[in-house]
Parts: structure tokens; C-alpha cells; sequence
């Protein structure tokens, strides 16, 4: 089965529009998100809308927990908070409800999924090998799959050695035959780790293969349209810089 894996949208309707455009093009048998449909960006109903109809897994991450009220808006920054109001005061009450139904964690084709990690579906950030290592003992399934950073990485471990990680490039590919796993596909809609380009991950369960990707957006459209909605300038502006 050829899957399309993909996290943290934000609200990038134009970041999300090119990705799914690829997965079609790559002819997928299935997109799996791992949650924050909504969060920074100034489209959250069209990105709402389209996961309901292009995918088939949706979980639930932090931002769309705000948005929902299901987390205090306490604990988010001030861009953050600032908007998950936002989001509040526009987004359609049908797509409210599917935020609602959602959950940060499930399963899938014997790959564990998560919003942020195995031992915190919500919050925690997986950026280290310490971290990695805890949540590889912790997971039930031998391959999972996080989101929550917005950077794409991999982490692995053999039998008793201590779990070693990486950064993933767009075409990268990483044999998950053997060992356990914790990958990340990057983010759609707002990657932090250097590469403006929207991110997203193939993942093959029948070659058990992993490949991220990347694909050209229109980031100024997606800056101008945070600008005019009177979100901060700041989460346009790092859209340019892939940070």
C-alpha cells in the first residue's frame, strides 16, 4: 500500500492544495494526516473541507485542540494563541464538529500514529535521540509515525543499541524492514527545518519504504492571504524562510 503521510497544515490552503496535487499525481492509495488541519494559516475551512474529502486517517494535534477549547489557549505562545482566536471567530460550525471527533493518536496498517509521540499524542516534541529512545520503548507497534515538530526526521534502533536520528532531505529514502522506527514527515504548511517547500512523506507498507518529499508552493500567496486576515506578520513572513 503506497500512503501518502503528511502533518501540521496550519491553515496553508495553498501549501495543501500542491501537496495533495503530488499524492495524486504519485497515485496513492490513501493520505493519512497526522493533525493541526488549522493553526497559523488564513484557510482553515478550505483546509478542513479537503481533508474530509481527500483523507482517509485525520488525527487531531494541539491546534486543532484549541480551536475546539479542548486546551487552554494559555498554553500556547502569543502567535499561536492569537491564531487560534482567530480561527475561533471564522471557522464553519460542520467543520468545528469534525475537529471535534478526532483523536491525536490511532493505528494503521501496523504503524502506530500520533500527532506529537507515542508517550504524548498532544504535546511532545521528538527532536532528540534520548527522547526518540524513550518513545521507541514506549510505542506498541514496531514503526510509528509523529508529527507536532515541523521537521522531517527519522529515528531508528536495532535490537539493543540506543536509538540514532537524522534530518530527511527531499528524496531520501529509508529501508523500515528491519529495527524500529519513528518518522516524521515534516510539515505542509509551516516546515521549520531550513526548506520553505511544503513536506510531506510515500510511504510504501508493501517495499516497507519511507520517501519525503518536498514540493514548490505559492508562498506569497499564502503570506498574503495571513496578512489580510490581520494575522500576525510574522507568521507570514517565516513561511519564506522555512522556519
Amino acid at each position: 500500500m503506497r500512503t501518502a503521510l503528511l502533518s501540521d497544515v496550519h491553515g496553508n490552503r495553498h501549501a495543501f492544495e500542491a501537496v495533495l496535487a503530488e499524492t495524486a499525481e504519485q497515485g496513492v492509495d490513501a493520505v493519512w494526516c497526522l493533525g493541526d488541519l488549522v493553526g497559523y494559516g488564513a484557510d482553515p475551512n478550505a483546509c478542513v473541507a479537503l481533508a474530509r474529502e481527500r483523507c482517509s486517517i485525520i488525527l487531531a494535534g494541539n491546534h486543532d485542540l484549541a480551536v475546539t477549547g479542548d486546551l487552554s489557549l494559555e498554553e500556547f505562545s502569543r502567535g499561536a494563541a492569537l491564531a487560534a482566536h482567530w480561527t475561533q471567530s471564522v471557522i464553519e460550525d460542520e467543520h468545528l464538529e469534525f475537529l471535534r471527533s478526532l483523536a491525536p493518536e490511532g493505528e494503521a496498517e501496523g504503524i502506530g500514529l500520533y500527532h506529537a509521540s507515542p508517550r504524548d499524542p498532544i504535546w511532545e516534541y521528538v527532536l532528540s535521540s534520548m527522547l526518540a529512545d524513550l518513545c521507541l520503548t514506549a510505542q506498541p507497534e514496531r514503526i510509528s509515525a509523529v508529527g507536532h515538530s515541523h521537521v522531517a526526521l527519522s529515528f531508528s534502533r536495532d535490537q539493543e543499541a540506543e536509538a540514532s536520528g537524522t534530518p530527511r532531505e527531499a528524496g531520501e529514502i529509508a529501508d523500515l524492514a528491519g529495527g524500529e522506527w519513528l518518522i516524521n514527515p515534516g510539515s505542509v504548511g509551516q516546515p521549520r527545518d531550513g526548506d520553505p517547500r511544503a513536506a510531506w512523506l510515500l510511504l510504501d507498507t508493501g517495499a516497507w519504504t519511507a520517501e519525503w518529499r518536498r514540493v514548490e508552493y505559492d508562498i506569497e500567496g499564502a503570506a498574503a492571504a495571513i496578512r489580510a486576515a490581520g494575522l500576525p506578520g510574522s507568521l507570514a513572513d517565516r513561511l519564506g524562510y522555512g522556519q
